[in-house]
């Protein structure tokens, strides 16, 4: 396979262009050519060239959750093309074409992907099929209905005719207003463990990332923040630093104090060397701490009701047997591989930007508005990206803001503005620490007869551009989801507080799932060990969603839930419901040397409705499963005296090592539903079934995270 790089290749959108990469794909497969003008091109979303190459544009950055490949699937299977021949492309930020259909603009999130775009780029597929049977059956004098397509092939008895050979006649003809789709037992693509099309490039070192990209004379830049946020530079003494060989200059910047250099290395030296003194005067100088204090008092009353049914204090009041539990979750860095980073540079009157953005629109016109430059003389190279977890999508494109007021302060040629990892783990827009207090009681009969859970949180939406959506009522449902929908009793209450704080939080891999969940699987394992009750047969007695109830019976059906554990080791089970998926987790441990819960093995059961590609999906559960234990075991930023965190590279923000990683055994439910998320609702369960595992081999609930604070045994 070639060198995959960034074309040259694009056009004009009403706000901006978009300049993307083609994406060969097969052991013999070459870089697709730059063209000016695709010869059939019947939607925004197909280009057939006379080569025979299909082109597929995505409109959702690909940074390695897989939506080239689902989304190109979707296309080649209506179209019946051959997988071979299929590209794909990154399409331009223009949100009338290109929007995530569930927000309204371009972007990528909220594992929506395939979900927002199953119809839009099947039909795109099915149109341009359906121009090019009616072209082969023009130029042969045959019924349309009697031509078939398979394999790229367009064929009529003897006839037969490539895709790229028809292309010229199909660019004549007229859309079809409702191209006619193709049903689930056609399908030759979709349900197949068809290769991703970036896997040779992305292990072969071929694939470009942000961080690879060089343009001519290039200016290296390095940013150093306040420590504590809200901070202000009040001073800076920059002598050591310009003495740095290599290094070109030093900007003071809204942001912080940059250092520019001839390459990264002189800027982050020089960067080091910087004496600033801050003005800290209105900054966040609460400890982690002091916010869990703050906030365990919060949850301690009603909040803002998000649900009640019947009255769960006199029912926890009256209660045979009661269990009370206050969880802490808290402050978490996305921490993808890749930090953030950005290349800028003018050429003439003409604005380029690389980077793998997660809201291209948004992103775009954020440093167009810094810079002062009209979107249509804006070009945005979108590149593939490392990792994001959420990171990469803030409300106010801060990172975006940030290079291009870099630039603006350098005003010249091309400027690479990288993040160390000391920017990234320090630099706010984390998970929000979270407490939530939870009472629960049993009858004489062992039914679960009350149910009172409070949450105290920030809320990333309150105080941005979101804030409307976010916010409804004055309840942030992203700080109690699935609280309420998971299990009903007769007495439930469940509220919230919204809690101020001065440090910038944003969503984090499946959102408020990842503390609700726990918090809930957790405590319910508990009361059902308390009332006698087998944690898989009480929860099935439970749940009401016969979705819900399968992926439980297939995860205990596959882990062999009942037999027996090997000596020293011990199972627990959870089940969460998110982004439309249903998700249920075993998980076997023993205690490692380090006191700590040794991982030995996770068994998932995942219903997310059609499964488009199987591989992508068995991909995304251990994905999930590794990036949640490892934050649940060892992660979290702590804020110390003053505000500042504590945490700095992965030495002290810990990740699961490759040796930590358990195996993985995940079954996919057959579903005829339509497809649901799958790159956040695989994380949820990991956390409490580990937990749940650990209090049945140590008696310890662990009701502090991560593991290494609250579980040890």
């Amino acid at each position: 396979m070639n060198a995959i790089t960034p074309t040259r290749r694009g056009f004009i959108a009403s706000t901006g262009l978009v300049l993307g990469m083609a994406l060969p794909m097969g052991k013999a497969a070459k870089a697709a050519p730059a063209q000016a003008a695709a010869p059939f091109a019947p939607n925004a979303f197909v280009r057939v060239s006379p080569d025979n190459l299909v082109t597929v544009i995505i409109k959702h950055v690909e940074f390695g959750q897989g939506p080239a490949t689902g989304l190109a699937t979707l296309v080649a299977e209506e179209m019946d093309a051959d997988w071979g021949q299929i590209r794909v492309e990154m399409a331009p930020a223009n949100d009338p074409l290109y929007k995530n259909l569930f927000f309204g603009t371009m972007g990528t999130g909220g594992s929506s992907a395939i979900a927002n775009s199953w119809m839009q780029m099947r039909s795109a597929g099915a149109s341009a099929k359906a121009m090019l049977v009616e072209a082969a059956a023009k130029r042969w004098s045959v019924p349309a209905a009697e031509v078939k397509v398979a394999k790229g092939v367009v064929s009529h008895g003897t006839k037969k005719a490539s895709f790229g050979d028809l292309a010229s006649d199909a660019a004549m003809l007229k859309p079809p207003e409702k191209p006619v789709l193709k049903t689930a037992d056609q399908f030759v693509l979709i349900g197949k463990d068809t290769p991703k099309v970036d896997s040779v490039a992305k292990t072969d070192g071929t694939a470009i990332f942000t961080m690879d990209i060089q343009r001519p004379d290039m200016v290296h830049s390095a940013i150093v923040h306040p420590p504590a946020f809200g901070g202000t530079v009040k001073d800076v003494k920059d002598a050591a630093a310009l003495a740095v060989p290599g290094v070109l200059g030093v900007k003071t910047i809204p942001q912080g104090v940059v250092v520019y250099g001839v390459n990264g290395y002189a800027a982050r030296k020089g960067a080091s060397l910087l004496d600033v003194s801050w003005d800290l005067s209105k900054a966040e100088k609460r400890s982690s701490d002091d916010l869990y204090a703050t906030f365990a008092e919060k949850s301690e009353e009603p909040g803002k009701q998000v649900e009640k049914t019947g009255d769960a204090k006199a029912a926890f009041k009256a209660a045979t047997l009661r269990l009370e539990a206050v969880y802490q979750f808290p402050f978490l860095a996305h921490a993808p591989m890749e930090p953030l980073d950005a290349v800028i540079e003018m050429q003439g009157d003409q604005l380029h930007v690389w980077m793998g953005s997660q809201f291209q629109v948004g992103e775009l016109g954020a440093i167009c508005q810094t810079l002062g430059v009209p979107m249509n003389k804006a070009h945005l190279h979108e590149q593939f990206a490392g990792g994001s977890f959420g990171r990469r999508a803030t409300p106010f494109m801060e990172f975006a803001v940030e290079a291009a007021t870099v630039f603006k302060a350098w005003g010249k040629g091309a400027v690479k503005h990288v993040w160390t990892r000391e920017n990234d783990i320090r630099g706010g827009r984390y998970r929000p620490l979270t407490v939530h207090t939870v009472r629960g009681g049993l009858d004489a009969k062992g039914s679960i007869v009350a149910w009172d859970q409070v949450v105290a949180s920030q809320s990333f939406f309150q105080g941005t551009p979101m804030e409307p959506m976010g916010i409804k009522d004055g309840i942030d449902d992203s700080l109690t989801e699935g609280i309420a929908d998971s299990y009903k009793f007769p007495n439930q209450y469940v509220g919230q507080h919204i809690m101020p704080g001065g440090v910038p939080t944003l969503w984090w891999r499946s959102v408020g799932n990842t503390h609700t969940a726990y918090a809930v699987e957790t405590f319910l394992d508990q009361l059902l060990e308390m009332s006698g009750k087998d944690a898989v047969a009480g929860r099935l007695a439970l749940i009401a969603d016969d979705r819900m109830k399968a992926v439980v019976a297939k995860v205990a059906e596959i882990a062999g839930w009942g037999k027996k554990v090997p000596a020293g080791r011990a199972r627990g089970v959870a089940a969460w419901k998110s982004f439309g998926s249903y998700c249920a987790q075993i998980a076997e441990v023993s205690k490692g040397p380090d006191g700590l819960p040794k991982v030995h093995k996770v068994w998932c059961a995942i219903d997310c409705g059609i499964a488009v590609n199987p591989n992508v999906i068995r991909a995304q559960m251990e994905s999930c499963i590794g990036y949640g234990l490892g934050h649940a075991l060892y992660a979290e930023v702590v804020l110390g005296p003053g505000g500042e965190v504590q945490q700095g590279n992965f030495d002290s923000y810990r990740s699961l090592r490759i040796g930590e990683m358990p195996d993985v055994e995940t079954a996919i439910i057959v579903s005829d539903k339509d497809p649901t998320g799958v790159g956040e609702p695989g994380l949820p369960p990991t956390a409490p079934a580990v937990a749940n595992a650990w209090r049945k081999l140590t008696g310890k609930a662990v009701r502090r995270l991560p593991f290494t604070i609250g579980g040890k045994a």
